[in-house]
């Protein structure tokens, strides 16, 4: 059963489904489609080509579309306090937004035009994803961090807080800094995520090889054809294609 407060405006051609919750002083427009199980607290505007997957949560004062943008957000995120996400004026090229499923943006974050975030990430307060910026899955941004334009963060990275990412940054690392740089793995994110050991080791040897002494893109190369690991895979093509 919906539970929609009266003060909420809701545009003839939403899609809301039965079991929504959405709280008082909030607007859906037209070509907005909230799933199964999802809640807006207050005083939230949801705008343009805009779906919610279920059980997403949307805390007050959350912006999110704008006229021009198209955004997909993924099952079970969670969107804190004063969130922008593809609110700010947006290009054809760029009108795509993709979150995905999982993920935690808290407080005062913003998504510029074109970024894809991947599943369980976690963008903590007043971080800015500039356009075109993707994050693969498994990324922890510390807060008052910027990404900037058409940067790259892959899987299991993890951002000091306040820091400026002006560059591609591969697999598995901590970076910090402005401009942020590479101070090592993020060695506790792969004891938490990968039960062979052996795979660890690997990794930081072949971290040690490609960009120990700056990035070694035609030896990283060589290695994602050659080494069947797929952690050392993700790390090492990902090298080769980068910005580094």
């Amino acid at each position: 059963m919906q539970k929609i407060h009266p003060t909420t405006i809701i545009e003839a051609g939403a899609t809301i489904a039965p079991d929504v919750t959405i709280g008082p002083f909030c607007f859906i427009g037209k070509d907005v489609v909230l799933k199964a199980g999802c809640t807006l607290e207050s005083n939230i505007i949801l705008k343009g080509k805009l779906q919610i997957d279920e059980g997403v949560k949307i805390f007050s004062f959350a912006v999110i579309g704008s006229e021009e943008s198209d955004v997909h957000i993924g099952t079970k995120t969670h969107i804190r306090e004063f969130v922008q996400i593809g609110t700010q004026d947006i290009s054809s090229e760029n009108r795509q937004i993709i979150i995905g499923a999982n993920n935690f943006l808290m407080g005062y974050v913003q998504i510029f035009g074109g970024v894809t975030l991947g599943d369980f990430c976690i963008i903590t307060n007043a971080v800015r994803l500039h356009e075109n910026v993707t994050c693969e899955e498994r990324v922890i941004i510390g807060g008052l961090s910027t990404v900037e334009a058409n940067n790259k963060i892959g899987t299991g990275v993890m951002i000091g807080g306040a820091s400026v990412v002006a560059s591609d940054i591969p697999p598995f690392m901590l970076v910090e800094g402005n401009k942020a740089t590479i101070k090592g793995l993020n060695v506790i994110g792969l004891r938490r995520r990968l039960e062979n050991r052996g795979d660890i080791e690997e990794i930081k040897s072949v971290f040690k090889q490609i960009l120990g002494d700056g990035a070694d893109k035609i030896l990283a190369q060589e290695i994602a054809d050659t080494n069947p690991n797929e952690f050392i895979q993700r790390l090492s093509s990902f090298v080769a294609s980068s910005n580094l």
